[in-house]
C-alpha cells in the first residue's frame, strides 16, 4: 500500500543493519514519554537520544529532516519522529515512531477532557503538572544552545538566525515566509559563496568505524518511481478520509462527527508554523462560529496540551471532545466526548503520514545536492531563531500570569505583567537548569525532580 523499499534502498538497508525493530520500538516508546515541552522540547528530546546518545542519526540528516519537517503543515516533532522511524525501518519504522509520538498525549488529553466535562475539579491535575512547565522551559533552552551552536557555523548563518527571531517575534512574519526567504537567500547564496553556505554537510566517505552513525551512507542513487509515489498518496488519502465518508454516509453531514472531522482535516492542511500559528484561528471558529467551546476554555485546553506529553496541536481534541460533548446527537455525552476526540485526532494526524511517507523518498534522493544543501543550511539558521521564538514565548507564559500583546508602529511586543510574575516557576527553571547542565542529572530525572517539587509548592501556597 505504501510501497516497500525499492532496489536502490540496498545501501540505506545495511547501513541500519543491527538496530532491530524492537530496540527501535523501546526508544520511540522513551521519546514519546519524555516528548513534553512543544516542538522545541520535543526535537531537543530527539535530537539527545537519537543523535548524541545513540548515535543512529548524524547532525546532518537530522537537520535535513528537521527542515524538511519545518516546511509541511502539522507537529514538525511528531513528523520529525514519523521520518527518523522510516529512515531506520521504512514504513512499519514510521508508523510505529509517528503514532506512538502520539499516543501518550492522546490518552492523557482524553483523561483530562474527562475530568474536566464531568468534574470540573482541576486542582490535583494542576498540581501535578504546575512544576514541569518550567523543568521544560530549561529543556527548551538546552535545545537552543545545542541546535544552535552545531548550526550557526558563522556569522552569517548567526544573523539569519537573528532576523529570523526579530521577523517572527516582534514583526509577526508568518512562519512560511521566513523558511521560504531563507530558502531562496540560500540557494542564491550557495552559488556566491558557498563556503558560507554550505552548513550542512554530509559525512566524509573515510568517516571511522567508532565514530560512523548508523544510517550513514550515500543518497539514493535512483528517482522514487511515479507509480509508488502515486500508490502512497492515494492510500494515504483513503485511510485519512475514508472514515469521514463513511461517518457521513451513516449519519449526515450535519453530524456532529462529520463536522468537526471536515473542519479539523481543513485545519491540518494549513497549520504552517506550528500549533501556534494555528490556533487562533481554531479558537475563534470553534467559540464564535459553531459553539463548541465557552470563552476562555480554548486556554484551558491550550494548558493541558502544554503540560502533557505529545504535539503542542494535541489540544484540538480536547475541542473534539467539548464539541461532541454539548452536542452528542443521542449519545451519552461521554461517549460522544470520546468518539468526537478520536475523530479529531485521526483527521489531525492521518495526513502528517502522508507528507512524510511521499515526500521522505524525495527528500533522501535529494540528499547531498549543493543546491538543495545550501537552501538547507539557510533554513537551518533560521529555524534556530523560531526556536529561540518559541523558547521566549513559552518562558514569558510560564514565568509571568498574565503577558498583553502590545502593536506599536507595527512592531509586535509582549509586555509581561510583573505583578504576575510567578517566583516558583522561577524557582523551578532555576532547579532544572542547575540538574540539566550542572549536575548533568538527565532529562527524565529533571522532570521527575521538578515535577515532584512543583506538586508540594503549588499544594503549600497556590492551590
Amino acid at each position: 500500500m505504501t510501497g516497500n523499499a525499492p532496489a536502490h534502498d540496498a545501501s540505506e538497508e545495511r547501513h541500519t543493519h543491527g538496530i532491530s525493530f524492537g530496540e527501535a520500538l523501546r526508544v520511540w516508546v522513551r521519546v514519546a514519554l519524555y516528548s513534553f515541552g512543544g516542538p522545541a522540547g520535543q526535537i531537543a528530546v530527539m535530537h539527545r537520544i537519537l543523535v548524541t546518545e545513540k548515535r543512529w542519526v548524524s547532525e546532518q540528516r537530522f537537520l535535513h529532516a528537521m527542515n524538511f519537517c519545518m516546511l509541511l503543515p502539522g507537529p514538525e516533532a511528531q513528523q520529525l519522529a514519523t521520518y527518523v522511524g522510516w529512515l531506520l525501518h521504512r514504513v512499519r519504522g514510521g508508523l510505529v515512531a509517528g503514532g506512538l509520538f502520539i499516543l501518550p498525549g492522546f490518552l492523557s488529553i482524553l483523561a483530562l477532557s474527562v475530568m474536566y466535562a464531568g468534574f470540573q475539579e482541576m486542582v490535583l491535575v494542576q498540581a501535578i503538572f504546575y512544576g514541569l512547565k518550567p523543568a521544560v522551559l530549561a529543556v527548551v533552552i538546552e535545545a537552543v544552545i545545542r541546535i544552535g551552536r552545531r548550526a550557526l557555523k558563522n556569522g552569517l548563518m548567526v544573523g539569519l538566525a537573528a532576523g529570523a527571531f526579530i521577523s517572527i517575534f516582534f514583526l509577526d512574519v508568518p512562519f512560511p515566509l521566513i523558511v521560504l526567504g531563507a530558502g531562496i537567500l540560500g540557494l542564491v547564496g550557495g552559488r556566491l559563496r558557498q563556503d558560507l553556505f554550505m552548513v550542512i554537510e554530509e559525512p566524509h566517505s573515510g568517516v571511522s568505524t567508532e565514530r560512523a552513525y548508523a544510517t550513514d551512507g550515500p543518497a539514493a542513487a535512483a528517482r522514487p518511481p511515479l507509480s509508488r509515489t502515486l500508490r502512497t498518496a492515494g492510500a494515504w488519502l483513503i485511510i485519512w478520509l475514508a472514515p469521514l465518508g463513511i461517518l457521513a454516509a451513516v449519519l449526515g453531514t450535519e453530524n456532529i462527527f462529520v463536522q468537526e472531522g471536515l473542519f479539523f482535516s481543513k485545519a491540518a492542511t494549513v497549520t504552517f508554523g506550528g500549533a501556534y500559528a494555528v490556533l487562533a484561528y481554531v479558537a475563534q471558529q470553534a467559540v464564535d462560529v459553531y459553539g463548541w467551546l465557552r470563552p476562555g476554555e480554548m486556554l484551558d485546553g491550550l494548558g493541558m496540551a502544554e503540560t502533557t506529553p505529545g504535539p503542542l496541536i494535541q489540544v484540538v481534541q480536547f475541542v473534539g471532545f467539548m464539541g461532541a460533548y454539548r452536542v452528542p446527537g443521542g449519545l451519552h455525552p461521554m461517549a460522544a466526548g470520546v468518539i468526537g476526540s478520536t475523530v479529531t485526532t485521526w483527521v489531525t494526524f492521518a495526513p502528517c503520514f502522508l507528507w512524510i511517507f511521499v515526500g521522505a523518498p524525495y527528500i533522501e534522493y535529494l540528499r547531498g545536492r549543493k543546491a538543495l544543501t545550501s537552501a538547507l543550511s539557510a533554513i537551518t539558521a533560521a529555524v534556530v531563531g523560531v526556536i529561540l521564538n518559541l523558547a521566549v514565548w513559552f518562558a514569558l507564559h510560564t514565568l509571568f500570569g498574565e503577558v498583553d500583546e502590545v502593536v506599536w508602529n507595527r512592531v509586535r511586543l509582549f509586555m509581561p505583567r510583573w505583578e504576575t510574575v510567578d517566583p516558583g516557576a522561577i524557582g523551578i527553571v532555576l532547579l532544572a537548569s542547575l540538574a540539566l547542565f550542572r549536575f548533568k542529572l538527565g532529562m527524565i530525572r529533571t522532570l521527575l525532580l521538578s515535577a515532584s517539587v512543583g506538586l508540594v509548592y503549588f499544594l503549600i501556597f497556590i492551590g
